[in-house]
């Protein structure tokens, strides 16, 4: 720049008050996409969220000023996932946020150009997400929430706090591409436990009345496995798990917070903690396809005596004392 251009520039910036520096770029505002399994009035999944934009500023990164994050809640619904997913394909994030292995199923043909960190994620290489967990090899990474052998745990959790129990309804989504493994694994348990199992199938809300009707009687045990729908739907579950007096365990804590028994699940809020620090990394310049898939490794036993009174359960002493929360 040749002097007296200098000077004008260095004049007008006297009269209008301070500028950028010529040496430093314009700091452009990062966009950060969210699809979410959960729907936006649900205050657990509202708690992941913060947990998620806490890290975030942890790293530095601070919300109106570094990003700006577009939501969108599903509450479990497949036709959303769809919608959904594209208007954030057609906004153009620089990295999606994606909760729920359904929603990635239904969503990632749609967001094939944009890096992607998944959170609550079941066998994310099985469903084809990814290449493998070392190396994801695409324009996915992100963080699994368990392994189909976890049916088998619950299982046991169910007998313990009820050893009567010699039937166990697994309260599925059959859409779920899940739900056949962990199913199998429920199923694999309970042949050496000498209980019966059977699949109550629920794809529609109207359908959750209807499957608890069929499996009353004694010795009836239910376990919710993962799945958005049904977690969308868990006050109608929990509420109907009590009325008929049925011992109940869930793959996530929403459902004992609102009043089901217990639950055996990954900490979420540090999965979510977990994903800000892939975003972070995917911002700064890092590849989805160089960030290794890491499984949780903290796992939260919750039980409401509260529920376990309603049903008049007595939890043994022993299981107590493993709980990490009593929910009084």
């Amino acid at each position: 720049m040749r002097r007296r251009d200098f000077l004008r520039v260095a004049g007008g910036a006297a009269l209008t008050g301070p500028t950028i520096s010529l040496a430093e770029p314009v700091k452009r505002v990062r966009q950060i996409g969210v699809l979410t399994s959960f729907g936006e009035g649900d205050k657990s999944g509202q708690s992941w969220l913060v947990a998620f934009r806490q890290k975030l500023l942890e790293l530095g990164w601070v919300l109106a000023r570094d990003y700006n994050v577009e939501y969108r809640f599903t509450a479990g619904d497949t036709n959303r996932m769809r919608t959904y997913a594209g208007e954030l394909a057609a906004l153009k994030p620089d990295v999606i946020l994606v909760a729920g292995t359904g929603v990635v199923g239904t969503a990632r043909s749609l967001l094939t150009s944009l890096p992607v960190v998944f959170v609550q994620v079941t066998d994310p290489v099985g469903t084809g997400f990814v290449g493998s967990l070392a190396h994801p090899g695409g324009n996915m990474t992100g963080f699994t929430s368990f392994e189909y052998s976890m049916g088998g745990k619950w299982l046991e959790l169910l007998k313990e706090v009820q050893p009567a129990v010699s039937q166990v309804s697994v309260i599925e989504n059959p859409d779920n591409a899940n739900h056949i493994g962990y199913l199998s694994s429920i199923e694999d348990a309970a042949s050496a436990m000498h209980v019966r199992v059977i699949s109550a199938g629920v794809r529609d809300p109207t359908e959750i009345d209807g499957a608890f009707k069929k499996i009353v009687g004694e010795g009836i045990g239910i376990i919710v496995p993962p799945d958005p729908f049904t977690l969308s739907l868990r006050g109608a579950i929990v509420a109907l798990a009590s009325r008929y007096r049925i011992p109940s365990v869930y793959a996530f804590r929403p459902f004992v917070v609102d009043g089901g028994l217990m639950c055996y699940g990954v900490d979420n809020d540090e999965m979510y903690r977990g994903a800000a620090s892939y975003v972070s990394r995917i911002l700064r310049g890092e590849k989805p396809a160089d960030l290794p898939v890491q499984a949780s490794n903290k796992f939260v036993l919750t039980i409401n005596m509260r529920a376990a009174q309603a049903i008049a359960l007595a939890v043994p002493q022993t299981l107590l004392a493993r709980a990490d929360e009593v929910i009084e």
